[in-house]
């Protein structure tokens, strides 16, 4: 599956913004919920594991999220959940055993059947979804990376993965805060990093959403507030589902006010 490549291309961009980092680095804290770049790397490490896992082995993804759910259920945030699992590993040594575990990954994918289904926390995946999932979360999780190393991201038009699966997540961003779904989903129209021209949905100009890709898929996977970027939203299930949109499994989650996140000046 090309989307095997997409998640370890996507992976090695992050790899190498992470590369010149001294070891106290890694404990730099971010503009995501207190996390350092190692608590990213360690949740995106263990993601990945349980993605490998889990590609046609459900009854092994069960033993492995067991205690990762056992801890959910004590009060444990999902960041904390990884520090056992991590057994003290941090720093260069995570960043190596992640890099290594993104090649493993991406190889047991990339020859899987598209459609199997793949276990997962929530309801079961395809292997493409699965794979697409890490490419998503690999780009969400890297991009709090980016902002507090002062660098701009420069997209590739591999997002069209990611902004697919945010289109395809519109009835779940209100489904899953028990809201009726809006009927029917908006028209999306998005200029891509090449500058190519991606669709969604009928045309209808009073229920549309507009603009970058980019900002798009940063809109989606909460990395963004829709009013640090300049996407343009009209008819009111547009405008709701932007302000909403989450296109992560997982309970309800709002998107960071506006202004709180950004590419840092410190670097």
């Amino acid at each position: 599956m090309q989307q095997a490549d997409d998640f370890l291309d996507e992976s090695m961009v992050l790899a190498a913004i992470l590369e010149p980092l001294n070891e106290p680095d890694f404990a730099r804290e971010t503009q995501f919920k207190g996390w350092t770049i190692d608590d990213v790397i360690g949740h995106l490490y263990m993601f990945n594991e349980a993605a490998t896992i889990a590609l046609g082995n459900g009854v092994a993804f069960d033993a492995f999220f067991a205690p990762i759910a056992a801890q959910l259920d004590t009060g444990k945030t999902l960041v904390q959940t990884q520090y056992s699992w991590l057994d003290g590993l941090a720093g260069r040594k995570l960043f190596d055993a992640w890099r290594i575990g993104c090649t493993r990954t991406a190889d047991n994918y990339r020859d899987a059947e598209p459609k199997s289904r793949v276990k997962w926390v929530g309801p079961d995946m395809s292997a493409r979804s699965a794979i697409t999932a890490r490419q998503m979360e690999t780009w969400a999780h890297g991009q709090e990376v980016f902002d507090v190393l002062g660098i701009k991201r420069v997209d590739t038009d591999r997002i069209r993965n990611v902004a697919h699966l945010g289109v395809t997540t519109f009835g779940w961003t209100f489904a899953n805060r028990g809201e009726k779904v809006p009927d029917p989903a908006p028209y999306v129209k998005l200029i891509a990093p090449s500058g190519a021209i991606w669709e969604w949905n009928e045309p209808q100009p009073a229920n549309c959403v507009k603009g970058s890709a980019t900002e798009f898929c940063q809109v989606v996977t909460q990395v963004r507030n829709i009013a640090d970027t300049s996407l343009s939203t009209t008819g009111p299930a547009a405008i709701r589902w932007m302000r909403l949109a989450q296109c992560f499994a997982g309970p309800p989650e709002d998107p960071p006010a506006a202004g709180m996140r950004h590419v840092s000046n410190s670097g």
